[in-house]
């Protein structure tokens, strides 16, 4: 099967209660037509809670919908494309044994794994708010280990659904998108395996070289 994004999502901040901020754009929706795809996400996409979501390292964020059936089958629910927040879906590909530093082309942009999504209480919300069983959401999620990434763009252009999803560069250091959830969030000892990521995020590497600091110490 060819790796391919078989949805292209996007959402802007709506209001609810739940919400850490009381407003949230974790709800997205399929677009058809071609989208143009700029350094901070795709047009028609907003991010709600900026201090914390978006910015360069968090453009877009891409989740299988191989994990997507995974959860339908925990969850005892239908899941459709974009519900877990997501802007891309993707098919056939692993995008969690993604090297972080990967690049992939979809359609004319070219994007980077940047970082992985962390799992918020906002998340668990909009779970809830859906109908979905939301019990201890964030530690499932978390134990599952199967994050999805966040991705930089690295050449801006247009994408659309049903575009195939080209791997164009592996860096080769083996620090995988599950490698580095686990990092920050379970297994705090494979920290130090983030430091051979060139392009890491500040706030991930800092954490890498404080873990090795203390350690050393």
């Amino acid at each position: 099967m060819t790796p391919s994004v078989i949805s292209v999502n996007v959402g802007r901040p709506e209001p609810h209660e739940w919400a850490g901020i009381r407003r949230t754009a974790i709800h997205k929706t399929p677009v058809l037509e071609p989208v143009l795809v700029s350094t901070l996400g795709l047009t028609g996409d907003q991010v709600a809670d900026t201090k914390h979501h978006g910015g360069i390292d968090q453009a877009v964020y891409a989740f299988a919908r191989e994990d997507l059936d995974r959860w339908e089958e925990l969850l005892g629910q239908p899941l459709v494309n974009g519900h877990f927040g997501e802007n891309l879906t993707t098919l056939g590909i692993d995008v969690n044994e993604a090297e972080v530093g990967e690049r992939w082309r979809v359609g004319s942009t070219i994007f980077e794994v940047a970082s992985v999504r962390i799992p918020c209480n906002d998340f668990k919300g909009w779970l809830g708010a859906t109908g979905y069983d939301n019990r201890g959401w964030v530690k499932r999620f978390t134990a599952e280990g199967r994050p999805g990434p966040y991705l930089r763009v690295v050449e801006e252009g247009l994408l659309q659904t049903g575009d195939e999803l080209e791997v164009v560069h592996r860096p080769g250091h083996g620090v995988t998108v599950s490698t580095m959830f686990r990092a920050l969030t379970t297994d705090h000892a494979l920290l130090p395996l983030l430091l051979r990521v060139g392009r890491l995020p500040a706030q991930a590497r800092r954490r890498a070289e404080e873990y090795v600091a203390g350690t050393a110490s």
